[in-house]
């Protein structure tokens, strides 16, 4: 079929080289225009406009699908459009650009977690399982009906970061199966059945770690927004950002917050029993070991992080 790929972060790759691989014709790719990166804010183009340019295909950059991106979209004559992640909401006026309209590869079982971070609400929920959706986008959000699901299991060490990355690939199948199924005509969305959740984009404080939550809650936390928004404490006035945590059961005694560093461990209370820390990185510094960075500590026994 003649496919519009629509989708912007590096996660987005699997499904484009699926794609190809099933023998689509991508007529065009739609992506977020270039964006400052780095201490030195550079414009840098998408990981899909990169990977779109190095095929030589028709690249559409645009921040949303304005009347300029639908024009450009209706040029390349897709047959139908498949989304990942692209960053920004299809107006109904363009859903019916493609004869096939557009199919959105979603990141969670729907209708559980539609939304901008379904992946990291699952993981900070404490869900055991999630999985990908493919399924017609319509005019509200993630509420289209639903092509094919596939299912994976969320491990009890699982980051957001490494669930996605595996999703993106298992999804990836799953769409080049959708588009398969459409272009054989053997193919039939249906309406999703079950409870709605929903899962809104993390800002910087939904990282901050409340040390009165119970540990089990706060390993949650910090593993649901590593890489994106990052996990933080502040201690004395100054922001320090966490990689995941180790709940610790047999360490008890500690006020929340407050920080003890034995001889192999650096512990953490919590609302409940403590939590080990792993990497950290202190305002304007790189990341580095606990217990590396808790040798620099002065006064030890007073360290409470708020």
């Amino acid at each position: 079929m003649r496919v519009l790929f629509a989708g912007t972060p590096a996660v987005a790759l699997p499904s484009l080289e699926a794609l190809r691989a099933a023998g689509h014709e991508i007529v065009a790719v739609l992506t977020r225009p270039d964006a400052p990166l780095g201490r030195k804010r550079v414009l840098t183009p998408s990981p899909v406009a990169v990977r779109a340019a190095e095929l030589a295909l028709p690249v559409i950059k645009a921040d949303k699908v304005d009347a300029a991106a639908r024009e450009a979209i209706a040029a390349a004559r897709p047959e139908v459009a498949a989304i990942v992640a692209y960053g920004a909401l299809v107006p109904e006026s363009a859903l019916s650009i493609p004869e096939r309209g557009w199919v959105n590869l979603h990141f969670s079982l729907l209708p559980a977690w539609r939304g901008a971070a379904p992946v990291q609400h699952a993981v900070i929920h404490g869900d055991d399982l999630t999985g990908a959706s493919t399924f017609l986008l319509d005019k509200g959000l993630d509420t289209g009906d639903v092509y094919g699901t596939m299912t994976e299991a969320i491990r009890p060490d699982d980051t957001s970061e490494a669930l996605l990355e595996r999703l993106s690939h298992s999804g990836a199948v799953l769409l080049a199966q959708t588009i398969d199924g459409l272009a054989a005509g053997r193919l039939t969305a249906v309406p999703q059945e079950g409870g709605v959740s929903l899962a809104p984009k993390l800002a910087l404080e939904d990282g901050h770690v409340n040390w009165q939550e119970p540990a089990t809650a706060i390993d949650r936390r910090v593993r649901g927004v590593t890489a994106e928004p990052g996990a933080w404490t502040r201690l004395r006035g100054q922001r320090v950002k966490l990689r995941p945590v180790t709940v610790r059961p047999d360490v008890r005694g500690l006020a929340p917050g407050q920080l003890r560093v034995d001889p192999r461990a650096v512990l953490v209370g919590t609302g409940s029993h403590a939590v080990e820390l792993g990497m950290v990185q202190p305002a304007g510094k790189k990341s580095m070991k606990a217990g590396d960075w808790a040798r620099g500590l002065a006064n030890k026994e007073d360290v409470v992080f708020e």
